[in-house]
């Protein structure tokens, strides 16, 4: 306890080098709050578009048609086995899908195409399809052989609403199929690549054009919280007990892109790394000039009697006590750093494109990662440093350092 008193009676008798030391902890902490938080909120917005807007946060496939995709790996009761995902408690809506690939035809034009039949009312509820539609409308809620084309596959085709699509595929019985098809809308998911050959037709079209009546290929699951995707992929793996089904997070589902984004967040945790190495540099370079101040204090404490191990931690409690004001401090600008960068982000001078998908202006996000990191960084990094200096305190000679100037 009286370490503690005269820690602080300490700092305040300095309060220039108090300020400096202080300074250089709340840079660094705010600096690392926003990097995270900055961080976290531009990998929120890419999971949330690469999720929501096409793969969803789960798929529930037929055997292993998540790595080898066949038009004959199908559930032929995925009413039911939809019925099951939607009980389990933290599933916000599920959607069926129809897969194959096919040659798309628009007057003398003609490019390879990829057929995809949804449920219109569940894709809608699920992935927001609707708001993919740049030009026309969605497909009727009923089969009426209408076809939405992604935006790229558009323009290949040089087609336009209300032209007409035969699509020429093969049917999962082994005979051709082809078949003529309204083009009623043009969609744009973001990205290109999806774009430049996606058509999406209604699913019992796609069905029977297959003839895959009654059956799918895909069940996307949309969850209401996407950091419990892991527990609720258990928690439908359970519920639909059958060991036939391939249950897999957005994780599984695109490692490519899950890897990518796991490398770049480890190159962020350099940056923070660096920037808090400076912090400590500059705290121990303060520390350090503050020892070689008051040598003499230290000698006249020594020589009163006082153990090296008690000066030892005198010198810690100082810089832990203005350590953890600067982390008040710091946590303050950063939450308030972070809620501005929440609400207008930063617009880059030109979009990027991460996972297929286009970026222009990045959000922060407010959030307890974005203040704990820092806060046990700039704890640990401002005790670690003031060790030397400590040491070299508890061993100074009462005789020496009152003779110092």
């Amino acid at each position: 306890m009286m370490t503690l008193k005269i820690a602080f009676r300490n700092i305040f008798r300095q309060k220039r080098r108090t300020i400096l030391t202080a300074l250089a902890m709340i840079v660094g902490f705010t600096l690392s709050s926003i990097f995270i938080g900055w961080s976290d909120g531009a990998y929120s917005d890419i999971i949330a578009m690469f999720t929501q807007n096409r793969i969803g946060h789960i798929q529930v496939h037929r055997g292993d048609y998540l790595d080898k995709p066949s038009i004959y790996k199908t559930m032929d009761d995925y009413e039911s086995i939809g019925e099951t995902i939607g009980s389990v408690k933290g599933v916000e809506a599920w959607t069926p899908r129809v897969y194959s690939a096919g040659l798309g035809s628009v007057g003398e034009k003609s490019t390879a195409v990829q057929i995809i039949g949804i449920d219109v009312e569940r894709e809608v509820q699920a992935t927001r399809f609707d708001k993919k539609i740049i030009d026309g409308r969605k497909i009727a809620a009923q089969p009426a052989h209408e076809a939405v084309l992604g935006k790229g596959l558009a323009r290949n085709l040089s087609a336009m609403v209300g032209d007409e699509i035969v699509i020429v595929s093969q049917g999962a019985d082994g005979s051709i199929a082809n078949d003529l098809y309204k083009i009623v809308g043009i969609a744009e998911s973001g990205d290109d690549i999806a774009d430049r050959m996606a058509c999406y037709l209604h699913i019992a079209d796609a069905q029977e054009l297959l003839v895959l009546e009654g059956r799918s290929h895909e069940v996307v699951v949309i969850v209401s919280n996407i950091n419990r995707v892991l527990k609720i992929t258990e928690a439908i793996e359970t519920s639909l007990n059958d060991s036939t089904l391939d249950v897999a997070p957005w994780q599984v589902v695109a490692k490519d892109f899950y890897r990518a984004m796991q490398a770049d967040q480890q190159g962020d945790a350099i940056g923070r790394i660096i920037i808090m190495l400076i912090v400590a540099i500059g705290v121990l370079n303060t520390v350090l000039m503050s020892v070689l101040e008051r040598t003499s204090e230290y000698g006249v404490l020594k020589a009163v009697g006082t153990k090296p191990g008690q000066i030892f931690w005198l010198v810690i409690c100082e810089v832990l006590i203005i350590a953890v004001g600067s982390i008040v401090v710091g946590a303050v600008l950063g939450t308030a750093a972070n809620h501005l960068l929440s609400i207008y982000g930063i617009t880059m001078p030109q979009e990027f494109t991460y996972g297929g998908i286009k970026f222009q202006t990045m959000y922060a996000e407010v959030n307890a990662r974005s203040l704990i990191i820092p806060a046990i960084t700039v704890i640990l990094s401002a005790g670690l440093v003031s060790i030397f200096p400590a040491l070299k305190a508890a061993r100074i000679l009462p005789a020496r350092a009152m003779r110092a100037h």
